[in-house]
């Protein structure tokens, strides 16, 4: 008698919210400021290159485009080649516009990978439905780099499945956090902290 074919359980790359984060919880300060990131910490920094890499889609909003639009095409950096070679979408309500405006941005001596940011995917549709055709069938998780407007829609929408955070030795009294937007207090539970020779801390969380 033959055997019945059970269909294949479908499943979904995961969303992973990546971000630097000060000890009091900011993600810059209160006018962008991010110098206080690069530490210098080789091994931190080994640790986001290797986050970055492991990834099938690099997701941000409009602004954090725009502004790695305009720096990683031309970069020699070790980042530069999974920022590069890795497929990007941007959510933005300008739609193809954006594309545009951030390939006029670009000087200098193009990367290996450089055209992928005149490629990216554009979603200016409902937020919740965008993630959700991004997140089906297989491969690496996604990685969402933010800006802060950006990762607090993520978060607010429950659209998160892993939160990798890199927590760096600094107090900044004010800036842009992330999590400010929830109504309700919400739990996650800690996956794997490791600390780094220069102070930072990696901090790898999912929803409770």
């Amino acid at each position: 008698m033959a055997q019945p074919v059970l269909a294949k359980e479908k499943t979904m790359r995961e969303l992973i919210l990546k971000m630097s984060m000060s000890l009091d919880g900011f993600v810059s300060g209160p006018d962008g400021e991010i110098e206080w990131m690069f530490s210098g910490d080789q091994e931190a920094i080994a640790w986001s290159v290797e986050t970055v890499s492991n990834a099938s889609l690099h997701i941000m909003g409009s602004r954090t485009f725009q502004d790695m639009a305009a720096f990683w095409p031309t970069s020699t950096g070790v980042f530069a080649p999974p920022m590069n070679q890795i497929p990007k979408a941007v959510f933005s309500r300008q739609g193809a516009v954006i594309l545009k405006a951030a390939a006029n941005t670009q000087s200098g001596q193009l990367q290996p990978g450089a055209d992928s940011w005149d490629e990216a995917i554009v979603a200016s549709g409902d937020l919740a439905g965008d993630i959700a055709r991004l997140k089906s069938g297989d491969g690496k998780p996604i990685i969402a780099h933010g800006g802060a407007a950006f990762a607090r829609s993520l978060i607010g929408r429950e659209l998160v499945d892993q939160y990798a955070l890199l927590v760096h030795p600094v107090i900044l009294g004010k800036g842009l956090p992330i999590f400010s937007d929830l109504v309700l207090p919400r739990r996650l539970k800690l996956i794997s902290a490791t600390a780094f020779p220069g102070g930072s801390v990696a901090q790898i969380y999912r929803p409770a």
